[in-house]
């Protein structure tokens, strides 16, 4: 049996290096954030036959330097462009280009993302998060009631939200990176990212903690707490570096294949899963050792 928890020092220095790094970083130098959250324009574009790449439709558009450009297939042959440039002139200038590659398309609409609504949809993100780690919180505390001993049920609860923030800010502080030196920029799809990154996370967390209270059930007090979360950690850890990878080897593939829409998403994705996965293993569990020394030590 490995002696995971013995080590659980050496996990800390290593969580805490990279928590606290990131969180530097962030403070420093911050998300570039991309027309989502900075307001830009929106303009949609109907192609009268086959609607061309999109990464065709971005090149013929990058002659004009526009910021934040982005382009995403719709419905109908309709395509939506997204920059964060504003007058009309500009907006003449991107019909132009597209019109090079498709004499007949017809412009849709043309509509202004203001900074009113960017900062509401900024607030409403921020909420979501807080909202979504809070509920999982309860959820834990409430389903792990019957485990009150010899660590309080909330501290459960109390361990995944620690494991959980080191795997959003560690994240976050790939993409505070990812933007400072390769200009990428986080919007809609990276909360989504993110929100994935704490279900699906917490998921490992549980399975962990799940076998951790059969165990105590079944020993009592006959078996000290160290030794029984350990042993739970061993009789999960194949099926969570087993389900982990096969995540991560998707993502893989979505990063090098998937396209320019999909892959900062995916990547966001892709940190959070094997962040997820360490932190389950050998951050949240670890914690509630933690915890049980303290409280004997205060005792």
């Amino acid at each position: 049996m490995m002696q995971i928890i013995s080590k659980r020092k050496y996990f800390y220095v290593v969580s805490g290096v990279l928590t606290l790094a990131s969180l530097a970083i962030l403070i420093s130098w911050g998300l570039k954030f991309g027309i989502d959250f900075t307001g830009g324009t929106e303009m949609k574009v109907r192609f009268s036959q086959n609607v061309p790449n999109n990464n065709v439709i971005a090149d013929k558009l990058k002659e004009l330097d526009l910021e934040s450009l982005m382009v995403k297939a719709a419905a109908d042959r309709t395509v939506t462009v997204d920059y964060r440039n504003s007058n009309d002139q500009i907006n003449r200038d991107v019909f132009g280009k597209i019109k090079e590659l498709d004499g007949s398309a017809v412009q849709v609409s043309t509509d202004f993302i203001g900074s009113t609504v960017s900062a509401q949809l900024k607030n409403s993100a921020i909420k979501a998060l807080i909202l979504a780690i809070l509920g999982i919180a309860l959820y834990i505390a409430w389903a792990f009631r019957k485990v009150s001993r010899p660590v309080s049920s909330w501290k459960y609860g109390l361990g995944a939200i620690t494991a959980l923030a080191h795997d959003i800010l560690i994240t976050v502080g790939v993409f505070v990176i990812l933007g400072k030196f390769f200009g990428v920029e986080v919007g809609v799809p990276f909360i989504a990212a993110l929100l994935t990154i704490l279900g699906y996370s917490v998921n490992d967390t549980i399975v962990v903690f799940d076998r951790t209270r059969e165990n105590l059930l079944r020993a009592g007090a006959k078996e000290d707490f160290e030794d029984i979360v350990n042993r739970s950690l061993n009789e999960t850890l194949a099926r969570s570096i087993n389900t982990s990878l096969t995540v991560i080897i998707v993502l893989f593939a979505l990063v090098i294949f998937g396209g320019e829409s999909i892959r900062y998403f995916s990547v966001a994705l892709l940190f959070g899963v094997t962040f997820g996965t360490y932190s389950s293993i050998y951050v949240a569990s670890a914690l509630l050792v933690t915890i049980y020394k303290f409280q004997i030590k205060k005792a």
